[in-house]
């Protein structure tokens, strides 16, 4: 039966410091990029989600040695190549970034190997991984966009040049595995988009070099033939700070300190945004580590928001972050509007579309198209409406993104697919809870 979340209450005005777990993105690369040396890497603070789990699932078919010790998790990958000796399944269950990723790292397997996805993961677009990785050499078994796919990879793969024009870093970072593993230099210009990748390549001292202007990355990367494992302290989630830096936002005399984010600049969109409507945010403690920039967040309650025409700029470094950032929109005064952003439309469920109808259910006015979303604000809007929240394809970020519409807007909520949160923050509702206590 599935688990219902049941919210009839606003929250009360709080002060509190918390944590977050492990950054999503950088969780997923560390077990892939872990994969790939034979020497023994380990993480501190690895977020064990869903999403992170199923890789761990996918490199374990694939070869390697997993160990989980107290707070920590071992790897022993197996190398450049992979010893397969039958055809594999790989399963990467809800998780975009992981299918797509670990369709580059097996552009040198020497059998079939077949992924597939959960019901959601399979309505997603896949053509923009598969279109290059053919470059190299790989082959698919058709031209289908969609899940599950058999790729066959080639023994030694041809370096490319690649255009991503999206803003897609895990078309982007897909690319650059398999440039990893090919003969030659690849060449990549990449319309900007978040840059975990380049940076622990960087400082993994692989064969990488990045230029920048202002609106492209220009990337070269040479083939290698073993990399060094890799250590590393996963620092908080911005995505999964954005929803509690909402809610305190959206409260009434409240501070929030959130310790020890991920703060690198290809992800803060959100902040940006939020600043620009006027919501009261600092970076505090700031440092860097190992190519990441690391910081505590403070924010309060902010009474004057102000509407934004949103520069789509921010779009990239923010994706994840949209569904919360209308909820603000819809608190501030004034008339939002926010643009080319279909690819909300590409993620776990058709983000812009339910957006919209959660800020029908709250009474919020808006008029959204495939690609934009105008938002009519209004400040001391409250609602006590009986709303039910489903068949949303269990997309974690709207169930989250529910749970703070309910909690700052009022009304009497039923909030369907309780588990969807193990995909990305399993301690979600515990977190909530103790910023309530």
């Amino acid at each position: 039966m599935t688990k219902i979340l049941k919210i009839n209450r606003f929250i009360n005005p709080f002060k509190k410091t918390i944590n977050v777990e492990g950054d999503k993105s950088l969780s997923i690369r560390w077990v892939l990029i872990s994969s790939l040396s034979k020497k023994r890497s380990i993480a501190f603070n690895l977020l064990k989600s869903e999403d992170v789990m199923s890789a761990i699932k996918c490199i374990k078919i694939l070869g390697s040695k997993v160990y989980f010790k107290r707070d920590r998790c071992e790897i022993i990958g197996t190398g450049l190549k992979y010893n397969i000796k039958k055809k594999l399944t790989l399963n990467a269950g809800n998780s975009g970034t992981l299918a797509r990723l670990i369709l580059g790292l097996l552009i040198n397997s020497q059998k079939k190997i077949k992924l597939i996805g959960d019901k959601s993961l399979s309505k997603r677009d896949f053509s923009r991984i598969t279109k290059p990785l053919r470059k190299f050499g790989a082959k698919f078994d058709s031209e289908k966009k969609n899940l599950p796919i058999n790729i066959l990879g080639i023994e030694k793969p041809e370096s490319i040049n690649y255009h991503e024009l999206k803003g897609s870093a895990q078309c982007k970072t897909a690319v650059m595995f398999a440039a990893l593993k090919s003969h030659g230099s690849t060449y990549i210009k990449a319309k900007k988009s978040r840059d975990h990748t380049e940076l622990l390549f960087s400082y993994l001292k692989l064969p990488i070099k990045v230029k920048k202007n202002k609106n492209y990355d220009f990337i070269r990367i040479k083939g290698v033939k073993k990399i060094k494992s890799l250590n590393y302290k996963i620092p908080g989630d911005i995505s999964s700070s954005a929803f509690f830096l909402v809610l305190t936002l959206l409260s009434k005399k409240s501070r929030l300190l959130i310790k020890n984010v991920n703060v690198n600049p290809s992800r803060i969109g959100v902040i940006k945004i939020l600043k620009k409507m006027g919501a009261s945010i600092k970076f505090l403690n700031q440092k860097k580590y190992k190519g990441e920039l690391i910081a505590d967040i403070l924010v309060k309650s902010s009474k004057n928001l102000k509407a934004i025409n949103c520069p789509d700029k921010y779009n990239s470094s923010a994706i994840d972050e949209f569904l919360v950032i209308f909820l603000v929109a819809a608190k501030s005064k004034g008339i939002s509007y926010f643009k080319n952003l279909s690819e909300l439309n590409q993620k776990e469920s058709p983000r812009l579309k339910w957006a919209s109808k959660i800020l029908n259910f709250i009474g919020i006015k808006n008029v959204v198209t495939a690609s934009s979303i105008k938002i009519y604000g209004n400040p001391n809007h409250t609602t006590k409406k009986n709303i039910t929240i489903k068949n949303y394809l269990k997309d974690h970020r709207i169930f989250m993104m529910s749970t703070i519409a309910a909690l700052t807007f009022g009304g009497n909520w039923r909030i369907n697919d309780l588990s969807s949160i193990n995909t990305s923050f399993p301690t979600f509702l515990k977190t909530l809870r103790n910023i309530e206590k």
